[in-house]
Order: structure tokens, then sequence, then C-alpha cells
């Protein structure tokens, strides 16, 4: 059947239904943050226990996941008739950046077919399902239904919202603290655990980090991973605008590139007008009971500077803000085997006062993983159950 048949060998002879799913959800995240507004899909072809072609969407307007992973299977010289496909969206039976996927399937011969999830977008014709049904392919739906619309939260989001998808990471000790008393971090986590991070930058359009982390850490908000081709805005949340003449980085190398969220006073100043003319963008937030109106600058960034996903590496009172407001999608906690011990050391989450167990904020765990001496939990902001998936 082909030489490069033998590459995809899998070393496990018992392979379930589910077992490709996941192998095609780790194809999809390849794509996160490069395929929107689309959604991030993979797909495996798979003859017995043998993955004979993969793909996965690499970029908005750019060949489908099916249609990858179809012409990876061709190129080995497989006979998809006698294969099944998996892919973690259903495919699309609409005309788009791209022809129908459902088209593509059925050219190919491919007579079974398992799906991990419905495409929830409501605009497009849909009934990529049944069109491939009606055509004599066997479908099954619903395999790892969960992590496979984990795969596409953001997509989703896009559907009923004008705003922004959020990364809410986080970098913590066992005891829960960010920085000691005197704001010292580096580094409260280890460099696979950065490095981690630096590939999520990559792929967001935008950074956001909170007026106190601007002024005592002075960062960069770059992208410092292998592929640093493109670089995410940097976006700070601050009532207090610098000096246009201050000695900070993004001042002095990124002012284009840097965008300040204040309240409407303080983006009608004296200061905002410097920082404005040297190049830097400054939005006036309303403001909320909570303080300025996040979403609204959530939406700003995606209407008016086209970015669909942003990355927030603030304090623990941004990161508290987040998840009250229910702007945080996606949580990357990452927790260092450390203990500081000092009460008054900087905390992950900080500004609440409450006094019962029962008004925690809760989290739905997606994934978790060592890194190092790390580990790295990937959290949603919901109540309910889900697999736990452990990496090594």
């Amino acid at each position: 059947m082909g030489r490069r048949i033998h590459e995809y060998m899998l070393s496990n002879k018992n392979m379930n239904q589910s077992d490709f799913m996941l192998q095609a959800v780790d194809l999809a995240r390849k794509g996160t943050g490069y395929t929107a507004p689309n959604p991030s899909v993979g797909a495996l072809v798979v003859s017995g226990d043998m993955v004979l072609g993969r793909g996965w969407h690499r970029a908005y307007g750019e060949n489908h996941a099916e249609v990858e992973a179809i012409r990876d299977a061709l190129a080995g010289k497989a006979d998809l008739s006698s294969c099944t496909l998996y892919v973690t969206l259903e495919p699309c039976n609409h005309h788009g950046k791209t022809p129908p996927c459902t088209n593509a399937i059925v050219r190919a011969g491919i007579k079974n077919m398992v799906v991990g999830t419905r495409d929830p977008n409501p605009g497009v014709a849909g009934g990529g399902v049944e069109f491939l049904r009606s055509r004599g392919v066997r479908v099954t739906v619903g395999i790892e239904r969960e992590k496979c619309q984990d795969l596409i939260a953001d997509f989703k989001l896009w559907q009923k919202s004008r705003r922004a998808y959020v990364f809410l990471k986080t970098a913590s000790t066992l005891d829960g603290r960010i920085a000691t008393r005197t704001g010292h971090s580096r580094w409260v986590t280890s460099m696979a655990s950065r490095i981690m991070v630096h590939e999520l930058r990559s792929r967001v359009g935008a950074v956001l980090v909170g007026g106190n982390t601007f002024y005592q850490d002075n960062p960069a908000l770059t992208c410092r991973s292998k592929d640093n081709s493109r670089q995410p805005l940097a976006v700070v949340l601050t009532t207090r605008l610098p000096d246009a003449r201050g000695d900070f980085f993004l001042l002095r190398h990124r002012p284009k590139q840097t965008v300040f969220w204040s309240d409407m006073a303080s983006a009608s100043s004296t200061r905002a007008e410097q920082l404005t003319s040297m190049g830097c963008t400054v939005m006036g937030l309303k403001e909320t009971d909570g303080g300025l109106d996040l979403e609204q600058g959530l939406e700003r960034l995606r209407q008016e500077m086209g970015v669909y996903h942003v990355l927030c590496e603030g304090g623990g009172k941004l990161a508290l803000s987040l998840l009250e407001q229910k702007l945080a999608d996606e949580i990357w906690a990452f927790l260092a085997l450390k203990v500081l011990g000092d009460e008054q050391a900087a905390a992950v989450y900080s500004g609440r006062d409450i006094q019962l167990m029962d008004q925690a904020l809760k989290l739905r765990l997606g994934e978790m993983r060592h890194l190092g001496n790390d580990i790295w939990f990937r959290m949603f902001p919901e109540v309910g159950n889900n697999l736990l998936t452990i990496s090594k």
C-alpha cells in the first residue's frame, strides 16, 4: 500500500474510535490562532489500526483538515474506499473560502466517517452529516464530543458575540503566589512552561496586562518562540496613562503595537494625545461597577483591529475581574511545585471578600500535563464533568 503508510504505523494494535479522535484533536490544536475566524479542525484517514493520512486546518483560506488528510493518504497510495475518516468537526457543506468538504469526501470514495461534534454555526447551510448519509456514507457522530467542542470554544463564542476570545494565563507557586512581597517573580515556573506560554503568544493577536504589571515589570510582551513571524499587540489596562517620555520598552520599541485601555477622561487627556502622536492607540472604555468595561475593550479589539484571540498575563486583580465578568474563556494555569509561605506575597487571584465556600468561582478541568517540575492545567469557566487527560 505504499511506503508512506509505514510512517504512520501505530504501536498500539488495539486503538479504538476514541483513541483516533483524540489524535485528530491534537492535530487540530496546531491550527489554533491561525484559522480564525474559522474553527480549528483535525482529521485522520484510518485503515484498521493504521493511520494512513493526517491533516489539520492550517490557516484561514487554506485547505480544510479533511482535504489535507485525504491528500496525505492518497500520496501513500491508500484505497480510501476501505478507510474511515475521523474528523473533529462536522464537514462543511457550503461554499466559503474553499469548496464544500462533503464533495471532496464523496469524490474520494470514503464510505465510513466518525465525527466529533456538529457544526454550531447557524449562518451557513450546514447539513454536512445529512448530505454524506444521503450519498451512502456511514457516519457516526459524538465520539469525544466534549473534547471536540472545547476545540471550537472560540468559534462558538464568535457566533454569538462580537468580542475576542480570552485565554487567561496564570503562573503560581503551590500556595497560589505569583511573586514575592517585593514583586520578584523570575522565575515562578520552569523553562518548559515559559516556552509553552511563548508558543501561545505566537498564536494570539494581543497580550493583555494590567497597569501594575506595566509599571513594575516594564514588559516587552513579545513572542520569543521559534515561530515569531508575527508579534501580538500589547494591551495595557490602566487609568494612569504613562508619560510618553517614560523609559518603557513598549513606548521605546513597540509604540505602534501598543494599545492602552483607560477611562474616558484619561483617553481624552494630554497624555493620551502624546501617546497617540507617537503611534500608540488609546481606547477610552466605559466604567461599570466592577471597573472599566473589559468586554467593550475586547469587542473593540476584534471589530477595529481584527484581534480574535487575547492572552491575559496580568496580575491577580485583572485575572479575577475577567473571571467575575465571565470574560475568561479558557484558563491556562501553570503550577510550580514551590511554596513561598508568605501571606503578603502577590496572589494569583485577588480582590474578593467572601464569607462562604459556596461563593467560590468554579472551573471545569479540560486537560492537564506535566512540564518538568510544573503542572499545566487547561480549564474552562463551567461546572460539569470532563475526562481528565494526563500527558507526560
